[in-house]
């Protein structure tokens, strides 16, 4: 028998649904607008929250941000380089830092963590969610290969259950997109659809 998921010990981490992630207008548009279209995954993971929300499960949506300072920015990647380079689009009032209308309404529970990292957790937020008794983690988000492998991985690392949701995560490419799931089934928890979380949700 599968086992169960404990609502009360548990958030959604719902990664860089923002406009600059995934609408055309946005600073990856160009790669990532496209395939997250053709895929379907913004009404799957709004859906997902929703259901999860409504079973008592928080959703905490990241948000890559840069404030003026730069704050935690490291330029120590070509991608870094690239979005400090393009900070003045990420500045967190930027239009297209917003998160997507599809999410942009929340739960009473829910809330939203700006960062200047690839993965969601590289902030105070583990800490937050450990005080609220969180120790599972269901990963949402784009691209698949990057902020959600980057942060599911940390999440396992810091010590958390992390189980990305297949259904609810998508990339530039299919092939990227399924190795990284690939990765994930073996150094997560393992990956569950959003039917298989809500099944296992009590």
């Amino acid at each position: 028998m599968a086992s169960t998921v404990a609502a009360e010990r548990t958030a959604v981490l719902a990664l860089h649904w923002q406009v600059n992630t995934v609408r055309p207008e946005g600073f990856f548009g160009g790669m990532l607008s496209e395939p997250v279209r053709a895929s379907g995954v913004i009404g799957r993971a709004a859906g997902f929250h929703a259901a999860a929300r409504a079973a008592g499960v928080p959703v905490v949506f990241t948000r890559f941000t840069i404030p003026e300072g730069e704050g935690d920015l490291v330029r120590n990647t070509g991608f870094m380089n690239a979005v400090g380079e393009a900070q003045e689009c990420f500045r967190p009032d930027a239009p297209a830092t917003a998160l997507i209308p599809e999410m942009a309404e929340l739960g009473e529970r829910d809330f939203v963590v700006d960062n200047q990292r690839l993965s969601g957790l590289a902030s105070g937020l583990p800490a937050r969610l450990a005080a609220l008794g969180v120790d599972t983690l269901l990963v949402t988000g784009v691209a698949t290969n990057l902020t959600v492998e980057q942060t599911a991985r940390h999440g396992t690392d810091l010590g958390f259950t992390v189980h990305p949701v297949s259904d609810c995560v998508a990339a530039a490419e299919t092939a990227v997109h399924e190795a990284s799931l690939a990765n994930l089934e073996l150094t997560t928890a393992g990956c569950l659809t959003a039917r298989q979380v809500l099944d296992r949700l009590a």
